[in-house]
């Protein structure tokens, strides 16, 4: 059974920096394609970033371009998000993602559907 566990949240100033980690467990292939979500109050969730860690191509949110990088360690098994240039509308639970294919569409990245195992969720405070 596949299991994401995030980590890294918490309330920073705008202008500051977070840096969330997601670990995956029983993954069955030897690449994924693994990302981050996000969910504001009443907002529906949406893509932030997504990695293919077979060969480490990434998809960003035009909303996030330039401030945040994502990326992974050695075993394909960490991802993280680092978060630069926070601002207040960043604030939301920040959700980690994989599909149950070894590889990103790269078409439909940001399609929430595409995705079948889930974290729990990481809160992210941003305050002005």
């Amino acid at each position: 059974q596949v299991q994401l566990v995030e980590s890294g949240g918490g309330s920073v100033q705008a202008g500051g920096s977070l840096k969330l980690s997601c670990v995956a467990s029983g993954y069955g292939y030897g690449s994924a394609c693994m990302g981050w979500f996000r969910q504001a109050p009443g907002k529906e969730r949406e893509a932030v970033a997504v990695i293919y860690t077979g060969g480490g191509i990434t998809h960003y949110a035009d909303s996030v371009k330039g401030r945040f990088t994502i990326s992974q360690d050695n075993s394909g098994k960490t991802v993280y998000l680092q978060m630069d240039s926070l601002k207040v509308e960043d604030t939301a639970i920040y959700y980690c993602a994989t599909r149950d294919r070894p590889y990103c569409n790269s078409a439909f990245w940001s399609r929430r559907a595409d995705y079948q195992y889930w974290g729990q969720g990481t809160q992210v405070t941003v305050s002005s």
